[in-house]
């Protein structure tokens, strides 16, 4: 069971009032509202369910046991094996430039806290948000599974409230979303922890494509 102080970091890692700047980021969703492919609800449904099962569901939380386990061993060479990998896994320059750019800022908010060993990944290229989430995690004695469906409900809160921006829905719209959503991140977190190495891999494929568009819209709200 995960301690109070430990439930109560987990919650401080994944509250939308960090500031390593998520909202900043779309995913590709708002091109592919831009382009007509989500004008409602239920197609909203049906991307945010695609990028979890096919994208995040494994990528990143299968990669997040990995890390975790490399920072529990203090094993520097799968670190920065698997800081390769998940880079390579991003499709777009946005996507990686996301990806450096919230993890950089959550390396620069804990070495903040007085965690040193993280000023060297503040400015380092190699540095990816599920990296120093899963560090953060060991750091903060969150449990891998807690810290596995801490890091999906951030993601997908993060995926709605830009479907609530661009779309644009409704709060309560919103709401009954998170309410049937919530309802895989269990299951899909039991999937990614046993996930072996050869299965690893984002089938996701609108998410690269939306991406990619996005990188030159004319007018856009997030950065990606």
């Amino acid at each position: 069971m995960v301690t109070d102080i430990a439930l109560l970091r987990l919650l401080r890692l994944i509250s939308p009032s960090l500031p390593i700047g998520m909202y900043c980021y779309s995913q590709g969703f708002e091109r592919a509202v831009n382009d007509g492919i989500i004008t409602n609800v239920s197609q909203t449904y049906e991307w945010l369910e695609g990028a979890m099962v096919h994208g995040i569901a494994r990528v990143d939380l299968p990669l997040l046991v990995r890390f975790y386990s490399a920072w529990e061993s203090q094993n520097e060479a799968q670190i920065q094996r698997w800081s390769h990998i998940l880079i390579a896994y991003r499709e777009t320059a946005e996507l990686r430039a996301e990806d450096k750019h919230t993890g950089q800022a959550l390396a620069r908010l804990l070495a903040s806290l007085g965690i040193e060993e993280m000023r060297a990944w503040e400015s380092c290229v190699e540095t990816t948000l599920v990296n120093m989430f899963a560090f953060a995690s060991v750091h903060w004695q969150i449990t891998l599974r807690e810290a596995m469906l801490g890091y999906l409900w951030s993601w997908l809160e993060n995926q709605v409230l830009c479907a609530i921006k661009l779309v644009p829905l409704g709060q309560i719209a919103g709401q009954t979303l998170l309410s049937e959503l919530i309802q895989k991140i269990p299951s899909l977190v039991d999937t990614a922890l046993e996930m072996p190495d050869d299965a690893l891999g984002s089938s996701a494929i609108g998410i690269g494509l939306m991406s990619g568009r996005h990188e030159t819209q004319y007018s856009r709200l997030f950065r990606s």
